[in-house]
């Protein structure tokens, strides 16, 4: 069997396969779609809302200070789960920085990375974010386990899961602003 020669359309398209998957620019590409694409966030209906009860985990923040998640409880949680590899992270982190710069007084803001601190706090310093990262020292409660990244979390004080969002999204939106001054001004 004789194996055709590549032409140089085929090689055209396999550089700019390479380009995008293993370069700066291809993440910069990358990181534009997801941002061009992202929306507000839904919130789950009522009904299919499931309550967190276990507030059993341990964080370090970028300063080395523990947080336990028993102190967020009965406030208004926002639970962020990404790496700075991560393009559809990268591309929400602007939104979620906009949003923690107005809330961050009001909301439990909980951005979790399993990377050093290190390397989360050159990223978030280089692009000029106020946010901090934290990182597990435990396992996260049962509802908040996830394998995919992005993914976020809005928690009411009652403990129930208002939004689950996997993939990027606008987090600085009118209606996530909406609804989360809506579940700020609910009595616990």
């Amino acid at each position: 069997m004789k194996i055709p020669k590549p032409n140089r359309s085929d090689l055209i398209f396999l550089g700019i396969i390479l380009i995008f998957v293993f370069t700066p620019i291809g993440t910069f590409l990358k990181v534009q779609f997801n941002r061009l694409i992202a929306f507000s966030p839904s919130e789950i209906q009522a009904s299919k809302r499931e309550a967190l009860t276990d507030y059993n985990w341990q964080l370090v923040g970028q300063d080395g200070q523990r947080f336990d998640l028993k102190q967020a409880k009965g406030k208004v949680i926002l639970i962020n789960y990404w790496a700075t590899w991560c393009p559809p992270c990268i591309a929400e982190m602007h939104y979620l920085d906009g949003l923690y710069k107005d809330y961050k007084d009001k909301v439990i803001f909980l951005f979790i990375s399993n990377e050093d601190a290190s390397i989360t706090r050159a990223f978030l310093n280089k692009k000029g974010y106020e946010l901090t990262s934290t990182r597990p020292v435990s396992p996260p409660p049962k509802l908040l386990e996830t394998n995919s990244l992005p993914t976020t979390y809005l928690i009411d004080k009652k403990g129930w899961i208002v939004i689950k969002k996997t993939g990027s999204a606008d987090w600085n939106s009118e209606n996530t602003r909406k609804m989360l001054d809506e579940l700020l001004a609910l009595k616990e």
